[in-house]
């Protein structure tokens, strides 16, 4: 089977009764994701969307894997599942998310899983990551590269 390149976007603003902080609970499931990592940026800190309170620590990663868009996001729910991540409220506090925000083959489309990722172009904190480590990876539909697509998103805009 082929190898292909994922980035996925990581999360957390609640602590882990083994691994504490939210930035450390990123460093815990890069491990617990338990594959190649091609490259790995910073954690920044970042407001919650939605009614959640709580600062998130967020970060992204590049890897390499033969697993196909849905068994990925098997594996990555699994490991979610194992961290104490448990479904429910939407933009609620949680110990850890892991999103596939794009892939090296292009698009992917189901009911389970949209690659591109919805809203990455939208969220600074998603783009932020990326750039640090993937600024010319292009994204399948506007053909932007990341670096252009978080140009963008930080463009002063006028007050209308």
């Amino acid at each position: 089977m082929q190898t292909t390149s994922y980035i996925i976007a990581l999360g957390s603003n609640r602590r882990h009764g083994r691994y504490g902080t939210p930035v450390k609970v990123i460093d815990a499931a890069l491990s617990a994701v338990n594959l190649p990592l091609i490259a790995v940026s910073s954690t920044v800190q970042s407001r919650p969307i939605g009614p959640s309170l709580r600062t998130y620590a967020n970060a992204a990663a590049v890897v390499e894997t033969d697993l196909s868009p849905p068994a990925l996001l098997d594996h990555l729910k699994s490991v979610e599942r194992a961290f104490g991540r448990r479904s429910g409220q939407i933009w609620a506090a949680r110990v850890i998310d892991l999103d596939i925000i794009l892939w090296s083959e292009g698009v992917w489309a189901s009911n389970k899983l949209c690659i591109p990722h919805t809203e990455f172009r939208t969220r600074a904190f998603v783009l932020g990551p990326i750039m640090e480590i993937a600024p010319d990876w292009r994204d399948p539909i506007t053909a932007l590269s990341i670096k252009q697509l978080k140009a963008r998103l930080d463009r002063k805009r006028a007050l209308p």
